[in-house]
């Protein structure tokens, strides 16, 4: 009979292609992961990596327990995170995923306060300037900014956050101050890289009226915070969060460029993948997120 540590241990060693790291992950020594998988391939009576001086790679029979080990730990956990949901309250681990830019400035400022109210909830929240694949890294829920691609995962709509296009004082001394959407193809310009490869543009709307601008950015980066240090720090144009940019706007730090122009808001959704059963402490996540409501947790402190 196998044991379901060896498979759990042999799924993690699958997924980051390595016995150390996964000793590091499961917080084991390297020898007894090096055992368990030894034991699930005598049980199999078949050979589930080829190790090398360098790397750990699946075997054919590797993979097709790796595709369908993910899922059969995946269950056991809902089975006992669902039955623990029937009497108790959430407790257990939780992964979150954002950005860093949000993470920073809005779920930071947050998660103390679900933390009170959950007590036996433990919290690991991932950081990164581009959407962290959910079933792959083992994340149970996320913040998501901007327009949702994967239509597997289910998406709760937390609002929307406006933009402005700011700059520097000392960029606009240097360089001159736009005054129209038409102005900015003189400028340097801040924006992210495209992720379908296409050229950027900003969309401005004044009343019935809309312009769009076809950038060619002189400095391209994947993150949301370093664009507005970037333009604080007089680099160019930048468009920006309104809980990021507005204390700096009235106290003058940046410049709003052309108010009478608006640019397309960002929507903000929560995302975890599809199940029979949501996990109570997704459940709670989701809930306490929505209970707050996106612009009380985007104007409860600036933190700039």
């Amino acid at each position: 009979m196998l044991d379901l540590n060896d498979l759990r241990v042999f799924e993690k060693v699958a997924t980051v292609r390595s016995f150390s790291a996964a000793a590091r992950s499961l917080g084991l020594p390297k020898s007894n992961v090096s055992r368990s998988v030894a034991r699930l391939e005598e049980a199999l009576g078949t050979r589930l990596f080829q190790r090398t001086t360098r790397e750990v790679v699946l075997t054919a029979t590797g993979a097709a327990l790796k595709d369908r080990s993910a899922e059969i730990m995946e269950r056991i956990k809902e089975a006992v995170d669902y039955v623990g949901s029937l009497t108790d309250a959430p407790r257990g681990h939780l992964r979150i995923a954002t950005g860093i830019g949000f993470g920073i400035n809005v779920l930071a400022e947050q998660l103390p306060e679900f933390l009170r109210r959950y007590p036996d909830v433990e919290i690991t929240l991932e950081l990164a300037g581009h959407p962290a694949d959910l079933v792959a890294k083992s994340i149970d829920v996320a913040v998501r900014l901007g327009p949702l691609s994967d239509s597997s995962m289910v998406a709760v709509r937390l609002g929307a956050m406006d933009r402005y296009l700011c700059a520097a004082p000392v960029y606009l001394k240097r360089r001159g101050e736009p005054r129209s959407p038409d102005d900015i193809s003189g400028h340097d310009t801040i924006e992210m890289p495209a992720g379908d490869g296409r050229p950027r543009q900003w969309r401005f709307t004044r009343q019935d009226e809309t312009v769009v601008v076809d950038l060619h950015p002189r400095i391209c980066v994947n993150e949301a915070l370093t664009i507005y240090r970037l333009v604080s720090n007089g680099a160019g144009l930048g468009m920006i969060s309104d809980y990021l940019c507005a204390s700096a706007i009235k106290a003058g730090r940046l410049i709003r460029l052309f108010p009478e122009w608006t640019a397309p808001p960002v929507e903000v959704s929560i995302v975890f993948p599809s199940k029979r059963e949501i996990a109570p402490t997704v459940r709670a996540f989701v809930d306490f997120m929505t209970e707050i409501g996106l612009r009380d947790m985007l104007w409860k402190k600036h933190v700039l």
